[in-house]
């Protein structure tokens, strides 16, 4: 079976309110025989390329979209989302033709991160799989306008992660990502907890100022600063004696304790950015990380509170979320 090529077009130059879509010739369920083939929404970062009118084929079984010198892939079967929304997909598979699906890297409330190997750029990506829901797709809208405007004052990229490209596939907003290490979070549990190095502390608290800082002179706010949100850039580490555990055995590795080479590490996850306004009244930040004076609707300072084996930076910043 032949299958479409999607057909990537720049979203300045359309409507970037969500709203439902015809579906294509590889979304149709092999039920639904009279679907339509319609435009794939999608934008790649950087480069303009042409869009086609949606048309409706004959014949579902060859029908096709013909893109000039891009290479045809088949498209995985069709399969009915979770009952949460969530996107179901098997290892190997493709999303459209040029990313196939190596593994999975997470998953969230808002749906799942996959590494792809991207065949146009030949390297490996994070896609974020928005789940097929109403008020996801629509944060999701939000965090791809969001993620535009950081890279395009963000010249280096050396404080938010970039957006590569983004589209609509079978009702999931896909963002792509660089591909970057692990979360401070899971870097600490895969490391039973164990404090980073001071300097490393410093040298990373300093980066997430900064980060917060260039957000702030943009007139946006994360609202969502946590470890989980705080990718290091690189996932090399190196191991080092640990000796407030020299008492243990060695037989479980107790002696030694994972810390990163570099401490690079970029801010991620702008579903829940705002902007910057008088009237914010509402309740932010994820519950286990909120702080006391959102939580009493006190809204003059908030704290970053990362756990303790990491650091605590209280600053008082008047009429803002973050920090």
């Amino acid at each position: 079976m032949e299958m479409e090529r999607a057909i990537e077009f720049p979203h300045t130059h359309m409507d970037r309110r969500p709203r439902k879509r015809q579906r294509l010739g590889w979304d149709v369920a092999p039920q639904a025989p009279k679907a339509q083939v319609g435009i794939f929404c999608g934008q790649e970062v950087g480069n303009v390329t042409s869009f086609a009118s949606s048309r409706a084929p004959s014949d579902h079984t060859s029908s096709s979209l013909f893109v000039k010198g891009v290479a045809r892939n088949g498209s995985p079967p069709w399969r009915e989302d979770d009952k949460d929304g969530h996107f179901m997909f098997a290892l190997g598979e493709n999303i459209t033709s040029r990313y196939k699906i190596h593994s999975k890297m997470g998953e969230g409330t808002f749906g799942q991160v996959l590494e792809c190997w991207d065949r146009e750029r030949k390297e490996m990506v994070a896609i974020k799989i928005v789940r097929g829901i109403k008020k996801y797709r629509e944060a999701a809208m939000i965090e791809v306008e969001v993620l535009q405007q950081l890279g395009k004052h963000d010249k280096g990229g050396n404080r938010c992660v970039q957006i590569r490209n983004w589209f609509d596939y079978r009702n999931h907003i896909c963002i792509v990502f660089e591909k970057l290490g692990p979360s401070l979070y899971d870097f600490l549990r895969k490391n039973n907890y164990r404090s980073f190095p001071i300097d490393l502390v410093r040298d990373i608290g300093r980066q997430l100022l900064e980060c917060v800082a260039f957000m702030h002179d943009l007139q946006l706010i994360h609202t969502d600063l946590k470890p989980e949100n705080i990718l290091l850039v690189s996932s090399e580490h190196v191991k080092v004696p640990d000796y407030k555990v020299s008492s243990r055995s060695p037989k479980d590795g107790s002696y030694f304790k994972r810390v990163p080479k570099s401490s690079a590490i970029k801010v991620i996850d702008f579903g829940s950015t705002t902007y910057d306004r008088q009237d914010q009244n509402y309740i932010v930040s994820t519950r286990h990380y909120r702080a006391p004076e959102v939580i009493l609707g006190m809204l003059r300072t908030t704290v970053v509170a990362l756990p303790s084996h990491i650091f605590m930076l209280p600053c008082q910043l008047t009429n803002n979320y973050d920090f």
